[in-house]
Order: C-alpha cells, then sequence, then structure tokens
C-alpha cells in the first residue's frame, strides 16, 4: 500500500512539474503581442476636468456668445469668460433659459470644460434672489390702526 501511495504522489509531482514548465513558455510567448500594442497610435489625451465658478455676471455678449463672471477671491475681483454653446444648458430653478435671460448682475454657477485653449460652458444655473433681498426691495408699508 505505501508503494502504491509513493508511486502516486510521485505520477503527481511529476505532472505539476510538467504543467509548471508549461506555464513559463506561454509567459514567454506572451509579452510579444505587447510589442505589436505599442505600435498603435497613441490614446487621446484626457478628457479635461470640468470646473465650476461661482459669482456675479459682469457682462453677457450674446452675439459672440460669452458670459464673464466676477469671483472674489481674498478681497480681489476674479474674472472668469466663458464661451457658451448650443449644448450649455442655462437654467433658472427647474425653468429652462435662455442666454439673453441671463443679465448683468445676476448670481450665477457656471460648469466648465477647457477645449482648445478656450473655457466653453456646460451649464449655467442662474440663482435667484433671496427673500430677504426681494423684501428690502419693496417699500415698508405701515402698519394699520383698529
Amino acid at each position: 500500500m505505501k508503494k502504491a501511495l509513493a508511486i502516486f504522489v510521485a505520477v503527481l509531482f511529476v505532472f505539476a512539474m510538467a504543467s509548471l514548465s508549461f506555464a513559463v513558455e506561454e509567459k514567454k510567448a506572451a509579452p510579444a503581442p505587447a510589442v505589436e500594442k505599442k505600435a498603435e497610435p497613441a490614446k487621446p489625451a484626457e478628457k479635461p476636468k470640468v470646473q465650476q465658478v461661482t459669482g456675479d455676471v459682469k457682462a453677457v455678449d450674446t452675439k459672440a456668445m460669452t458670459v464673464t463672471v466676477t469671483k472674489m477671491m481674498k478681497g480681489k475681483a476674479e474674472e472668469t469668460t466663458v464661451t457658451v454653446s448650443d449644448k450649455t444648458k442655462i437654467m433658472m430653478g427647474q425653468e429652462k433659459k435662455a442666454l439673453a435671460d441671463v443679465k448683468a448682475g445676476d448670481k450665477v454657477t457656471v460648469k466648465y470644460k477647457e477645449v482648445e485653449g478656450k473655457k466653453v460652458a456646460k451649464s449655467i444655473a442662474i440663482h435667484e434672489a433671496k427673500p430677504a433681498e426681494k423684501k428690502a426691495a419693496a417699500p415698508a408699508k405701515p402698519a394699520e390702526k383698529k
């Protein structure tokens, strides 16, 4: 019985060594296609990241399709001019708006990508005036006497 077990273990050992040698040969052959892959054209550059600026609209040029946003950074006004395309989504709350609806002085959040050196807007969110600002704009009514 011991001899049969010893023969069985020896045969398993031979098969294990044979399979390892075949695996090593396959790994040596595998790098050859990798060299061919290097000959393929390079992958396109990474997609530009979406950036965001929130501030007040300084100017809107409907002919040039641009919006200039002023943002306060450490006490300094920083201007960002973005180009508006046909794909740009302009929203005020849930309502879809047009570039003509964006006015100087509006508070906006613009999400844009830099494409070929231009900042192209993906979306413009127009923020509504706060209720406190609306109340301050309306004249105060005198209290009625009873």
